[in-house]
């Protein structure tokens, strides 16, 4: 995968001569370490948010549990572990493998050694993308800038969570098929084994089948308009399609997984209730970024079209479609567009600088950008030795010994935990997944993080609460909840305080904390305090 862009200076062999010693290819460093640095210093290590971001989704916590329940019982669950709602209901633990680097991670560094690795993960899929730029001819300047959108507009999905997986391995899949287009070459098979590996941790794998399959639509687009009789490469492109596509198989579910995930996909109650499922609202910073790679994709496409690269256009139009019907394709759009915008870009660049005079402000840039850009599609040791060195030296405070007290019921669960475990609590799924994470095996929950699993039935009720529908007691009693932990700001919590079924335990301003009174004590009339419970007063 070597870098193809043109450079102007007669210096090149000078500039490039310490970069091809041996000693340099591993210790010299290069832009692509030094961005990947730059980006774990400004998004985690340096950053307001700090690593402790990364845990702003309950999820990480089943997960965590998730793959200790695989390493303890050595097979993947087929089964519920963690309700009460639906216990022993069939279940795909379709993220096993993920799961279990999880675990694993948690267990021999905590969440410090988890964060880390995610983190790690996130600036190398943009790191990849800066890369693929400069791989196909585009000048360190273009490069940048756009990686600076990239890192920015993406930023929504920055978390602990096995799609960070997805993001590496579509763009080192995508690496592969765009070099393949431009010269065939043995190492594109790589992506059969690459999908059977990507099946069992995030079920993004679905996006590279999917461009493979744009790929054989494009490929015969694009042989008929040349009107060319030579169908080799359509051929070879339909096989790598099946190659990959039953690959996908090899998973602990076999074809029962793929009908699971199109189940799911295809759900009309999870398009309209989970958000990131839901249009992208344009109004953070991380949105305007995205609209302007959007908006640059779809102008790519013209030029792409008229040189009837059919391929590349399909793919941008696809993935656009995809992030604006849904928030959670954002990243993929990402990953997909950038380089090709690249390109562009930097013919654009090329075409205006290319009569510009060698001493002018523009054929000095030009001759800047060249050089730098110059052996730089290589990666040293320097990102390794920067994450052991954070590892090893960053202040404790740095990293999170817990989820962070802002998003979840921290305090509330410290002092309550035993309690809680003993109950069946309605909460929110997001702090029901933090409880599976403090309590599991012996806390169980209504519904959390697992939307596939609890679908519109459970997922209707738990909406219905959460708005305080009007048959909310007749919920209640249905699945006969003994305790509640709720935000104050839903509606339900307004009830429940003058309700004389439940007593408020505790309320910190960020949860509050309700306990079902026992019948004994709501026979006493007249009394302002129905007396003490498991939980205790304040």
């Amino acid at each position: 995968m070597a870098c193809q862009a043109k450079t102007l200076s007669s210096n090149e062999p000078q500039a490039t001569a310490a970069a091809n010693r041996p000693w340099a290819k591993w210790l010299l460093p290069s832009f692509p370490d030094l961005m990947f640095v730059s980006l774990i210093w400004w998004l985690f290590a340096g950053g307001p948010f700090g690593w402790v971001g990364l845990l702003s989704d309950g999820d990480t916590g089943w997960h965590i549990r998730t793959g200790e329940y695989i390493l303890d019982v050595g097979r993947v669950p087929y089964v519920d572990l963690f309700s009460f709602s639906k216990p022993g209901a069939p279940w795909f633990a379709w993220e096993w493998l993920s799961d279990v680097v999880f675990a694993g991670l948690y267990r021999s560094g905590g969440l410090k050694a988890l964060v880390l690795f995610c983190g790690a993960l996130i600036c190398l899929a943009i790191t990849l993308i800066f890369l693929r730029m400069l791989s196909r001819g585009v000048n360190l300047m273009v490069a940048l800038v756009l990686g600076g959108l990239t890192a920015g507009a993406a930023s929504l999905h920055y978390l602990a969570r096995p799609h960070v997986f997805t993001l590496v391995f579509l763009g080192a899949s995508l690496w592969l098929l765009e070099l393949d287009r431009r010269k065939e070459s043995r190492w594109v098979w790589l992506l059969i084994p690459i999908t059977a590996v990507w099946t069992n941790l995030h079920g993004g794998f679905l996006s590279l089948i999917a461009c493979l399959g744009l790929q054989v639509l494009g490929t015969a687009l694009e042989t008929r308009l040349a009107g060319s009789r030579n169908w080799g490469r359509l051929r070879r492109h339909i096989l790598l399609a099946v190659g990959c596509s039953a690959a996908t198989l090899l998973n602990p579910y076999g074809y029962q997984l793929h009908i699971h995930v199109s189940k799911y996909l295809s759900s009309d109650w999870i398009r309209k209730t989970i958000g990131e499922f839901q249009s992208p609202s344009f109004r953070s910073e991380s949105m305007i970024q995205f609209e302007i790679l959007l908006l640059a994709g779809l102008v790519v496409c013209g030029y792409l079209l008229r040189r009837r690269q059919i391929v590349e256009s399909l793919w941008i139009l696809f993935w656009a479609h995809m992030s604006l019907s849904s928030a959670r394709h954002i990243p993929i759009f990402i990953v997909v567009a950038t380089p090709l915008i690249a390109v562009e870009l930097n013919s654009l660049w090329e075409r205006w600088t290319e009569r510009a005079e060698r001493k002018s402000v523009l054929g000095i840039l030009r001759q800047v950008a060249s050089d730098l850009t110059a052996g730089q599609c290589r990666f040293t040791l320097l990102p390794v030795i920067v994450l052991i060195l954070i590892a090893l030296f960053s202040p404790a405070g740095r990293f999170p010994t817990d989820f962070p007290a802002i998003k979840f019921p921290v305090a509330m669960v410290d002092r309550y935990q035993e309690q809680l475990r003993n109950s069946r609590v309605l909460t929110v799924d997001q702090w029901a997944d933090y409880l599976i994470y403090r309590s599991y095996p012996n806390q169980k929950v209504y519904v959390d993080g697992r939307s596939d699993f609890y679908g519109p039935e459970v997922g209707n009720e738990y909406l219905a609460l959460m708005s305080a529908r009007f048959d909310w007691e007749q919920i209640i009693e249905k699945r006969q909840f003994s305790s509640v932990l709720i935000p104050p700001e839903w509606p339900l919590s307004a009830l429940l305080k003058i309700s004389p079924r439940w007593e408020t335990v505790r309320d910190d301003g960020t949860s509050i904390l309700f306990l079902r009174r026992q019948p004994a004590a709501m026979e006493v009339p007249g009394r302002p305090n129905y007396g003490r419970n498991n939980f205790g007063t304040d």
